[in-house]
């Protein structure tokens, strides 16, 4: 089983949001796709009193309403906090060996795995686990995703050295307008080649906010091969 393992500068830059845009184009390209959120913080009561947490039934509906939540998500919690608190709060604890059952469930249901971590590298985990020590766990390159305005520059690089350091390979750098950027942000322009240059590492790509697809730095349209990026291939990067 190959696979990428998404995560992301802090908590809502769009991890969800990505890694459910690449679920959808594996199966437009006919791969036989899994999706993994190992650990999920923070429920919603829907008007029929079902607790519903809103990356899982995300991810369900990329994969085109199959798997339940158990699949998607085994370990999943009322608060929204990092998951070791929200499970204290339960009484609980992440039982990190239930994570690996789930994560290997899923090799004989698929052939690409995508994962999505919660929060950002340094996100604790377990009381002394955090989600890079279950990315290293899961030994998939690593796909960051970043925001598009002022302030990125910094996050990003200061997540890339802490894969290095932790000697996991990142495959790429994906750029997501989560929130509209504002009008007078002139970094939006710069900021793709400077941590390109400054982080020795591709940018693969930018999403702007509510679009479909993925653009290069002069807003080309570009196709990103996400097979290839699972194999650690380098692609070949527009920045």
């Amino acid at each position: 089983m190959r696979g990428l393992f998404i995560t992301g500068t802090d908590t809502a830059v769009g991890k969800t949001h990505v890694s459910c845009a690449i679920v959808r184009d594996l199966r437009a390209a006919g791969h036989r796709v899994g999706a993994y959120k190992p650990v999920c913080s923070g429920v919603r009561i829907d008007p029929n009193g079902r607790s519903v947490w809103d990356d899982v039934e995300e991810l369900r509906q990329a994969l085109g309403g199959e798997f339940s939540d158990d699949q998607i998500s085994p370990q999943r919690f009322a608060a929204a906090l990092a998951p070791p608190i929200a499970a204290r709060q339960e009484g609980r604890s992440v039982d990190l060996a239930e994570l690996q059952r789930g994560f290997d469930d899923w090799r004989s249901r698929c052939e690409l795995l995508i994962v999505e971590g919660a929060g950002g590298l340094l996100c604790p985990l377990t009381d002394d686990e955090t989600m890079a020590d279950l990315a290293a766990r899961f030994q998939f390159p690593l796909l960051i995703v970043a925001r598009c305005g002022l302030g990125t520059i910094n996050h990003t690089l200061l997540t890339i050295e802490v894969a290095r350091a932790r000697g996991l390979r990142v495959a790429g750098i994906l750029l997501n307008e989560a929130i509209p950027v504002q009008r007078d942000d002139l970094s939006v322009d710069t900021n793709a080649a400077e941590i390109a240059l400054r982080g020795s590492i591709q940018v693969l790509g930018i999403r702007r906010h509510q679009s479909q697809g993925w653009v290069g730095r002069f807003g080309e349209p570009i196709q990103l091969d996400w097979s290839a990026l699972a194999d650690d291939r380098q692609s070949k990067s527009t920045f």
